[in-house]
């Protein structure tokens, strides 16, 4: 997979979408996008809040830019001391549940977003489908 197209977009959140029905057995939302940060697909399961529209959404776009889990970037945060307005990009969020999606090379090609759970579950979820991700590109 050298870049993040529909079929593999939808097929990323399908898994995302999976998991939280048998292993939590409530909504999420899930946001897929590609190598830029910028939405490729997305999927709003019934009963999700609707706060997690635009949070799952960040979350994706959060991991694709700086490269690393949200989980990772909030801890850098708070490890540092740093307030995440020091960014300059209003659409950066530290909440858990973000991933980015690499190629077989390690390089950034997309990432995914959940919301609707805890974030530690959230961080579950999305850390789960970007193993799977890295392991069907080798």
């Amino acid at each position: 997979m050298a870049y993040i197209t529909l079929e593999i977009a939808e097929e990323l959140a399908r898994q995302a979408l999976g998991k939280a029905r048998t292993e939590f057995g409530r909504p999420i939302c899930v946001a897929v996008c590609d190598g830029n940060g910028e939405l490729v697909y997305f999927s709003r399961m019934d009963g999700a809040p609707l706060r997690s529209i635009a949070i799952a959404q960040q979350k994706a776009y959060t991991a694709v830019r700086m490269g690393v889990s949200t989980e990772a970037f909030l801890v850098r945060l708070q490890k540092d001391h740093i307030e995440i307005g020091y960014f300059c990009d209003g659409r950066f969020t530290a909440l858990p549940g973000g991933h980015p999606i690499k190629n077989a090379d390690g390089i950034v090609i997309g990432g995914i977003g959940v919301s609707g759970l805890a974030a530690s579950e959230d961080h579950v979820i999305t850390e789960w489908v970007a193993l799977a991700a890295k392991i069907q590109t080798n």
